[in-house]
């Protein structure tokens, strides 16, 4: 018997799903032009394509639902929604959005005070790289060596390399940089989480530069929860207490409340004390996204996403996530697969590099594992590596990405331990066939994150 936590909930409702037969799947990804994200929902049977907005809510957020205040302006529910957020975070102001990207969307250009700067992270993900080019800045990645030792043991992967970030900064220049970018965990390096103290460093750094450092926090709890079980020092820590002093060592909170919100949809601007950013923020939400009291948002949706910060931070719920996404990852590893170790808080991340070394990286080979586990199990997956990276925007060349991953999205609260045992043994009867896998290449190439809507053809 395989060992595993059971949930700290019970089931109340369900929804069925079903596994199509292999010749409709077949169908199925002819019609979405072999991109998995053109895929109706019917056609999926287990869905890890993402963790974001895909979760189960809790009870206490369906009846927060219907305490909704549809106000358009001075909305009761984003009074709710802004003090649970100062609670949190101890910062001063907060305005929703309607998602992640519409944070960056709000924020970053703002940032941007002339040409020829740049963004420094950890690691960009792809919405936050592309807002940072559509804002006309540069994109710099700076995550430890360690990190890309894939098969090898480090607590804290997603960690920033501080020797790389200041060489940086004092080479561009610190008044070329717009800000500094810490995410929480590290989505691009496998869900890798930061450690308090290399974010206290990175705090230092910030400061004495006089840079704007900002926590891009969509999985800012899970982060916590890391350190609390990683970092000695914060062993007896609350979660609650670990995100404050995460907090303390930031100037803004960008937030995609679909992942740590445990959302369908919404997310958030959160900003210390600088009170005049705060009103040019004002100013950009009320054009890209709605009036700054519900910022793209039903109140129903503040409602719950009040709810659901909240319980985001609770250690059993926090205990059983990082637990689904180890029992996935270990019979894996254990079969020789080779993945992102230790495995990262949100999903499992599969080096489709190694697997599939006879794809070169312009044919996208972490695609070709996504399609064919597919078409052998119903389960949709997501490429993170060169088809998402995308083209250097000056030379217009595919970019190489460090990684070809197939990223395995547990949705919060959703799936069972069976569930994710079928996946186990769906990627190993795939992993059994990888030398007969082949590259793809585009029908239709759109300008910016081109992964969405590509259509994609075989080689």
């Amino acid at each position: 018997m395989r060992d595993f936590s059971p949930p700290p909930y019970r089931i109340k409702m369900v929804e069925p799903i079903r596994r199509i037969p292999w010749k409709e799947r077949e169908k199925a990804l002819l019609k979405a032009h072999n991109n998995l994200f053109l895929l109706p929902s019917e056609a999926v049977y287990i869905d890890l394509l993402t963790d974001s907005g895909t979760g189960a809510m809790s009870h206490f957020q369906w009846a927060a639902l219907m305490q909704g205040d549809e106000s358009y302006a001075g909305s009761r529910s984003f009074y709710r929604l802004e003090q649970t957020v100062k609670n949190i975070t101890g910062y001063g102001y907060v305005i929703p959005v309607h998602q992640g990207r519409g944070a960056e969307q709000v924020l970053l250009p703002l940032l941007v005070k002339h040409p020829g700067m740049y963004f420094i992270s950890n690691m960009h993900f792809d919405t936050t790289r592309a807002h940072v080019e559509l804002a006309g800045a540069g994109a710099l990645d700076c995550v430890i060596p360690e990190c890309h030792d894939v098969q090898s043991y480090h607590p804290f992967k997603g960690n920033m390399d501080l020797c790389a970030c200041r060489s940086r900064i004092e080479g561009h220049k610190a008044e070329n940089i717009a800000g500094i970018i810490m995410t929480l965990t590290n989505n691009s390096a496998g869900g890798q989480p930061v450690s308090m103290e290399n974010l206290k460093q990175v705090s230092e750094l910030a400061k004495e530069f006089g840079i704007p450092l900002i926590m891009d926090g969509a999985r800012f709890a899970e982060n916590a929860a890391f350190i609390k079980m990683r970092e000695e020092a914060y062993a007896e820590f609350s979660i609650r207490e670990i995100a404050r002093k995460m907090f303390d060592l930031c100037d803004i909170f960008l937030m995609s409340a679909k992942k740590d919100g445990l959302v369908n949809i919404g997310g958030l601007i959160a900003i210390g004390d600088d009170e005049a950013l705060f009103g040019q923020c004002r100013v950009r939400t009320v054009a890209y996204e709605g009036f700054p009291t519900y910022g793209g948002l039903a109140g129903r949706d503040m409602e719950a996403m009040a709810v659901g910060l909240e319980e985001s931070l609770e250690l059993d719920y926090l205990t059983h996530r990082l637990d689904q996404v180890r029992y996935l990852a270990e019979p894996l590893r254990r079969a020789g697969i080779p993945l992102q170790y230790p495995p990262g808080g949100h999903a499992v991340f599969i080096d489709c590099k190694e697997i599939c070394a006879h794809i070169p990286y312009d044919r996208f080979p972490a695609q070709s594992f996504c399609n064919a586990l597919y078409l052998e199990s119903g389960v949709r997956t997501v490429e993170v590596g060169s088809l998402l990276l995308g083209r250097d925007p000056q030379s217009g060349e595919n970019l190489e990405s460090p990684f070809e991953w197939m990223r395995l999205s547990i949705p919060r609260r959703t799936y069972t331990y069976a569930h994710l045992d079928y996946v186990t043994e769906a990627v190993l009867a795939v992993y059994e066939k990888r030398e007969s896998l082949r590259g793809l290449c585009f029908e239709y190439e759109p300008p910016v994150l081109r992964h969405f809507t590509a259509k994609l053809k075989y080689v």
